[in-house]
């Protein structure tokens, strides 16, 4: 959903959202009224007739819980069964303090029934042993990656994206990341594939949160994601290698998820109430319009961007779209979407509206607007006048999501087709030879000082000096050039560790080769390490097209975080025939390619694995149990194949990583992935609170909580927030998973 503002978040009241009283408990002296909205959206006719006071009866209501079943894993369905089966029967017949419980809902448009809303509280889940399993159930699983908390309209935008797998994304305002997520989802439909062709570039403007967006998309173990830091609206252009030539890297999809005003939020982010004006619409709408252009300029021909708010004002979502679809000159269309989400619920994108100062005084029409408002209200804020132009626009195709018709948030998104070219890309000039640039560059410099940029300008924020000496200016046999490059990048308080790829013939691959008899078409170019010096902790791994991006790039962009590990180095190095062990985050990227070191096990063997420390090699079925006994020392992969004729067992394939040791044999897994495939294997698992003390132990998680705090306060995204009990699973399965110590391989492993 679309962010609000920054500078709203560093005005707001410390210790407002949260304190020791409970959730909420800081909101005790927020009244839900706020007659200047109350009256705003009145003059706008945003709401059908007659509805305005279920509307605002809707706005005042605790917004319902959402979560979604992550879609593009196998066993999405079985972690549907357990749901439907083990959790939902029972509490639709749950009554607590004489208050029947209202049993989960799946909604209505998202498909396959991967996503539902419950009005259940965390007060009332604390009341019943039985919802505290549902809600351990359910922070086990989101860590795990399985489950996302999101609100329901956050869904939208990604499903209207229409992705596929070969598609190169960019998320221009992405964190905390929840329809990130759902992007990489849909990359990965088919999990026979390790490597899409496509993948995600997820960009955010603030530091801080862009490693609450790698915490996120870490959970999907995924190596077609990159999380870049950047202004989204000056994101850096990208070359890439294409049969040997370097060209622009165009993007398929854009997700233009802006920061906005928020007021679609009030039912999560009761603190809007009493700062809603409309004076921030008026702040944002020149941001959220330099963003859009800038995304469309990033967007290949024939792709698709949507635009996306949680506003409800026509100022931040259809102003927007109809400036941007004005500058175009034709170059893009709204997309219609009607019969794309059957069962939602939406109201058309509306043609006129108003703009109100927070005095209340209203303005119609740019012409009547005072000249000392000139630098608040803007052109392109207003309607376009030309009612052709007007109705040539479809504003009509924009989706206006009201809280009261679904029990949702307010949203807006708009869907935008890439027919050609922007004009002001068109009219580039060819490559300057350069014993001529200098001479183009006087001239430039010269014009552009006698040039103040205007929003309002038929340039539209293009701020290319040659655009405007070409196109403003006649000049007889105008020298050809390119535009001059965008101002350097500030790399103040970027400490970020580099991204080094490994060539074939290094020889970390002589032992791995070997032990894991890697099959041929290894790629492993596509391996890399964070050092530059010494020796290398971990690999990880992305795919070929990140990998081209990634070294046509590295003094362009900010990357934070990139590819999935699938190896960690031994601490006792390779006495145990291989100086690294595989790393279950990217297990089933790699293990297509590995053809040696396999167990293949059974749900029993599953079982003992997932619930005894370091059992008995002894303790396997007889054939998982002689396969180990053919194996030595060292790292293995686990792997369950389902059985179609038996369905009372899971039907997806599980592979976990091991360690078999001299007379033992063991799993390594993150915490709340052995309880998600117990689970899944029937075995009930269940921490009483008294366990639950421990876990934030070490200073790796500085600063999460103060994000968890932020993200909970100002984004619709429930999905961002942290599990209560294990704040850094990434952190945790790296040192939680530690070295072989002995010759028996045992190891020290959170529990």
């Amino acid at each position: 959903m679309g962010k609000r503002s920054r500078q709203r978040q560093k005005n707001q009241t410390p210790g407002r959202d949260r304190d020791s009283a409970g959730w909420g408990a800081g909101y005790a002296d927020i009244v839900k009224e706020n007659k200047l909205f109350e009256h705003y959206y009145k003059e706008q006719g945003l709401v059908p007739e007659g509805e305005f006071e279920q509307f605002m009866e809707a706005m005042r209501e605790p917004l319902p819980a959402t979560i979604r079943i992550t879609g593009y894993k196998s066993h999405a369905k079985e972690i549907l069964h357990c749901l439907k089966e083990k959790y939902f029967k029972d509490i639709q017949d749950l009554e607590i303090d004489g208050q029947k419980i209202e049993a989960p809902q799946a909604l209505s448009w998202y498909p396959d029934e991967q996503a539902w809303h419950t009005n259940m509280s965390r007060k009332i889940i604390r009341k019943s042993p039985l919802l505290e399993k549902f809600h351990q159930f359910l922070v086990s699983e989101t860590e795990s990656g399985n489950i996302s908390r999101q609100e329901a309209v956050s869904m939208i935008p990604p499903l209207l994206m229409k992705i596929e797998p070969h598609h190169k994304i960019l998320d221009m305002c992405a964190a905390p990341g929840s329809k990130t997520a759902q992007l990489i989802e849909m990359l990965h439909a088919d999990m026979d594939v390790p490597f899409p062709e496509g993948f995600v570039i997820a960009n955010d403007v603030d530091n801080k949160r862009c490693y609450l967006l790698v915490h996120q998309a870490k959970r999907l173990n995924s190596p077609c994601i990159m999380v870049v830091n950047h202004d989204a609206s000056c994101i850096p252009t990208l070359q890439i290698d294409s049969n040997g030539k370097k060209d622009i890297l165009f993007y398929d999809r854009v997700l233009c998820d802006v920061p906005c005003s928020g007021d679609g939020t009030m039912r999560k982010n009761i603190d809007v109430w009493k700062k809603w004006t409309t004076s921030n619409s008026l702040h944002l709408h020149g941001l959220q319009l330099r963003i859009a252009v800038r995304g469309v300029e990033q967007l290949a021909v024939g792709g698709r961007m949507v635009y996306s708010t949680c506003s409800l004002n026509p100022v931040e979502d259809e102003a927007v779209i109809a400036a941007l679809l004005e500058k175009s000159e034709g170059a893009l269309e709204l997309a219609d979407s009607s019969a794309d989400l059957p069962g939602l619920k939406w109201m058309p994108g509306v043609t006129s509206w108003k703009l109100m100062t927070k005095e209340g005084q209203w303005f119609s029409d740019w012409s009547v607007v005072p000249s000392s408002r000139h630098t608040q209200i803007r052109p392109t804020m207003f309607p376009p006048k030309d009612p052709e132009k007007l109705a040539s626009m479809h504003l009509e195709r924009c989706m206006r999501i009201l809280p009261h018709h679904q029990n949702t948030g307010g949203f807006f998104v708009a869907v935008l087709v890439k027919k050609a070219p922007m004009p002001w890309n068109k009219r580039y000039p060819k490559v300057l030879p350069l014993k001529h640039k200098h001479l183009m560059d006087d001239k430039i410099v010269s014009l552009t000082r006698r040039r103040k940029w205007r929003d309002d300008s038929p340039l539209l924020m293009h701020r290319s000096p040659v655009f405007q000496l070409t196109n403003h200016r006649k000049i007889k046999n105008p020298l050809h050039c390119r535009p001059p490059p965008s101002k350097k990048m500030k790399l103040f308080g970027y400490k970020e560790d580099p991204f080094v790829f490994l060539t074939e013939d290094d020889p970390v691959f002589t032992t791995i080769q070997s032990f894991y008899d890697l099959s041929p078409d290894f790629p492993k170019l596509n391996v890399l390490t964070r050092t530059h010096e010494g020796k290398k902790r971990h690999l990880y791994m992305v795919s070929k097209e990140l990998r081209n991006v990634l070294l046509n790039n590295s003094e362009r962009m900010k990357v934070i975080n990139t590819g999935v590990k699938v190896w960690s180095r031994n601490s006792d190095g390779e006495a145990f025939g291989c100086a690294f062990r595989l790393a279950q985050e990217g297990i089933y990227t790699l293990q297509p390619y590995i053809r040696s070191r396999i167990i293949q096990v059974s749900v029993e063997d599953i079982k003992v694995l997932l619930t005894q420390e370091n059992p008995f090699l002894s303790k396997l079925e007889d054939d998982a149990h002689a396969q180990a006994k053919k194996l030595g020392m060292g790292s293995i992969v686990l792997k369950y194949i389902p059985n179609p004729n038996n369905l009372t067992e899971p039907q997806c394939p599980i592979q976990l990583c091991g360690w078999r040791g001299k007379t033992s044999i063991r799993a390594f897994v993150p915490r709340n992935e052995r309880f998600h495939y117990l689970r899944m294997l029937g075995v009930e698992v269940f921490r009483d609170k008294q366990g639950l003390g421990q876990k934030r132990r070490d200073g790796g998680k500085e600063g999460k909580e103060e994000l968890e705090d932020e993200v909970e306060k100002d984004e619709e995204e429930e999905g961002a927030e942290e599990n209560e009990d294990d704040l850094d699973l990434e952190h945790r399965s790296e040192n939680g998973s530690s070295e072989p110590k002995t010759d028996s391989g045992t190891q020290q492993m959170s529990s």
